[in-house]
């Protein structure tokens, strides 16, 4: 079991993002900007393209979310942003908006799979609380598969699952799709 550090991507932090996310970009040349594109957008980018927007993001200050390491090496990524900067959020009949309540929202995990089944996700979900809250936002929100007893690959649970946000302290409030909650926590400011 590792003890694991947080810290916010920014500049000079990508080289640790791109060498967790691989040459496949964490999964289908995604660079975790599936959120951020209409389809016919992520589908003429999928791969160096997306890899390329994602560093100017990182570059231009964006600070699109959260790396974790163990033993100074990146092993989990959290995507945690304004709700606003993921425009499939607001297309999405599972995930638009619930009230006009301003979220920030936890779209994307990816960890390393040496490092999975280690409770990471629930620390990264605790790390994202403190970044969010450190930049003035006062709900989070996550949009993740509840299983019901089914199985999930790692691949299919990238926007988290419902048992890791309920250990971390989200509430449901909504589900328009049986197996995706929309689950939130509350900061105290």
């Amino acid at each position: 079991m590792h003890s694991f550090e947080f810290h916010v991507v920014t500049a000079d932090r990508w080289d640790d993002f791109e060498t967790l996310f691989g040459d496949n970009g964490a999964c289908d040349g995604c660079w975790c900007m599936w959120n951020r594109q209409t389809q016919a957008e992520y589908n003429a980018n999928r791969g160096d393209s997306n890899r390329w927007q994602m560093h100017d993001i990182i570059h231009a200050d964006g600070k699109p979310g959260i790396l974790a390491y163990a033993d100074g090496e990146p092993v989990g990524w959290c995507s945690v942003a304004p709700r606003e900067e993921f425009g499939r959020l607001a297309r999405s009949p599972v995930m638009k908006p619930v009230d006009d309540t301003p979220v920030w929202s936890v779209v994307c995990f990816y960890v390393d799979r040496a490092a999975r089944g280690q409770g990471l996700t629930v620390a990264l979900l605790d790390a994202a609380k403190e970044y969010v809250r450190a930049e003035g936002g006062t709900v989070l929100e996550g949009y993740p598969v509840d299983p019901q007893g089914d199985r999930v690959s790692p691949t299919s649970a990238w926007y988290g699952l419902a048992s890791a946000f309920e250990e971390a302290g989200f509430v449901e409030v909504a589900r328009r799709k049986e197996t995706r909650p929309v689950m939130r926590f509350e900061l105290e400011t």
